[in-house]
């Protein structure tokens, strides 16, 4: 089939999207389909982005067709890029839709694309109702939601979300691996790399620091004076997406300098290896969520979680078998840590996570994206 991508990739960042977009394209052109990635020339007037930098310095993926063309702020950009899709008429246009803000720009290509006659829209949702609300979220989201035709959700909680505004046909598929960071390197090598010293435990909170994503609590979880005893430390690896005093405040409050290792700067694809390496356990910590990739780069990895039991992330981390699921509170993932960090505390884990790692895999993801599609 002809497929379009609506959605962020090369050279934006994109948290995590773009990545997942062109780890989709490369599966789909691998199954024999001609896909064109069409991603944005502007993608967040500077106000409304967090980070130091919406673009990435690493090399563009090999053998992916990519157009930098949309113009998130600019109408004209919208219906040019919609006219160029009607007339190109692919079999199919799966957009990414992850916050409100994109529902005027997609919903209008999206409609002009239907102009067409020919082409069938789906949505993978990653976000219905956003985690950090804005006036506008659900005018914006239901302009989106009327040209699309069948949704994807990543998690239970956005099917949920999503049926309380259409009866359209929305079918939960998990997130799939992310697995195009290579291989793991053996811990001693990874931890030489971070200059960090091989006789501690590490736990790991990776990607953009955001208030939902509850570092902080997580930080007066490690207060617990029986968390500082047992040598456990923390490595923080990702970017501030707001104020980074919030966080070195509670640092210096609870004397933590020494055991949190603090990398955050962004992180390029060739380094993630690094810190999920280094890493004894992943932890997630937040207050709200949908799903994450960030578990499925642990699966990658094959690493063990702790996650907290809000949005979908208890739907993948079998509580007891790959991690342990908890409440968000700094006592009960303190709770869960030295639990997890108790030896034999779960049998079988190397075998569990094999197991679940294999329920994740892109062709899996790709067969159920087509047939709910409709081919």
């Amino acid at each position: 089939m002809k497929i379009a991508l609506i959605g962020p990739a090369h050279p934006l960042r994109g948290g995590g999207i773009s990545t997942f977009n062109e780890r989709l394209a490369t599966e789909l052109q691998t199954e024999g389909h001609d896909v064109t990635i069409y991603s944005f020339s502007l993608q967040y007037p500077s106000f409304l982005f967090p980070g130091k930098s919406q673009f990435t310095y690493e090399p563009a993926p090999a053998g992916l067709n990519i157009k930098s063309i949309i113009n998130s702020i600019n109408p004209l950009s919208w219906i040019n890029v919609g006219n160029l899709i009607k007339k190109d008429r692919p079999d199919l246009v799966i957009v990414r839709y992850w916050m409100p803000f994109m529902g005027p720009c997609l919903g209008t290509i999206l409609r002009i694309v239907n102009q067409n006659k020919h082409t069938r829209i789906l949505c993978i949702a990653d976000n219905i109702i956003p985690h950090e609300k804005r006036p506008g979220d659900l005018p914006f989201t239901k302009y989106f939601i009327k040209p699309v035709h069948t949704f994807i959700a990543m998690s239970r909680d956005v099917l949920k979300d999503l049926k309380t505004l259409t009866d359209k046909p929305a079918t939960f598929v998990p997130h799939p691996l992310y697995d195009n960071y290579g291989a793991a390197v053996p811990r001693a090598q990874a931890l030489a790399q971070l200059k960090l010293p091989t006789d501690k435990k590490y736990m790991l909170f990776f990607g953009f620091i955001r208030k939902y994503k509850g570092l902080d609590i997580l930080l007066e979880a490690m207060s617990d004076e029986r968390l500082k005893a047992s040598g456990v430390e923390l490595i923080v690896a990702g970017e501030f997406y707001g104020d980074e005093d919030f966080y070195t405040n509670i640092i210096k409050q609870h004397g933590l300098e020494q055991k949190v290792h603090m990398y955050t700067s962004f992180i390029p694809n060739e380094e993630v290896t690094l810190y999920f390496s280094a890493a004894d356990v992943i932890v997630q910590p937040y207050r709200s969520a949908t799903q994450s990739g960030i578990t499925q780069v642990a699966y990658h990895f094959e690493k063990p979680m702790i996650v907290t039991n809000v949005g979908g992330l208890a739907e993948v981390v079998p509580n007891g078998e790959t991690g342990y699921v908890t409440t968000p509170e700094p006592a009960a993932i303190a709770d869960a840590l030295l639990q997890f960090f108790t030896p034999g505390s779960i049998p079988n884990l190397d075998a569990n996570l094999k197991r679940e790692k294999a329920k994740y895999s892109w062709d899996v993801f790709v067969q159920q994206l087509l047939q709910t599609a409709g081919f």
